[in-house]
């Protein structure tokens, strides 16, 4: 979505207005195009998905990639204080994040009460059950 907003933003935009925008090396190498990247110019890649298969491991970092990305939407809130297409958005997909790290943090203390159930086996095998072979 917020790539949608830039592409929104820089629709029709003239190469002398994205230059003066400080954005020419970006126009450069990807023209109009949304190209997901941090705000320092490092290209997104697979390996920020951080996965451990542990599950308490892999929600803690659930967990904290929401914060991470509500405190994003925060700051590009702050730099786009007046223009109610764009903060509108923002402040969505901010709750949005918001409610998925309510919801992370349910699924870790629903794992962490099943993980700490004490184990119970029963096995349910009598003689009228198994065969002349003891097979069950």
């Amino acid at each position: 979505m917020v790539g949608t907003i830039v592409h929104q933003l820089t629709d029709g935009v003239c190469p002398e207005e994205i230059e003066k925008a400080g954005l020419g090396a970006y126009y450069t190498d990807h023209g109009v195009d949304v190209y997901p990247q941090s705000a320092g110019g490092t290209p997104f890649t697979a390996a920020y998905i951080a996965t451990k298969g542990d599950p308490i491991a892999n929600l803690q970092e659930d967990l904290a990639a929401e914060q991470k990305a509500r405190a994003t939407y925060e700051k590009l809130i702050d730099l786009c204080k007046d223009d109610p297409d764009v903060l509108d958005p923002l402040r969505f997909l901010r709750q949005r994040e918001i409610v998925h790290f309510q919801r992370f943090g349910e699924a870790l203390r629903g794992v962490q009460d099943k993980l700490a159930e004490k184990r119970f086996y029963m096995a349910n095998c009598t003689k009228k059950m198994c065969d002349d072979n003891n097979n069950c």
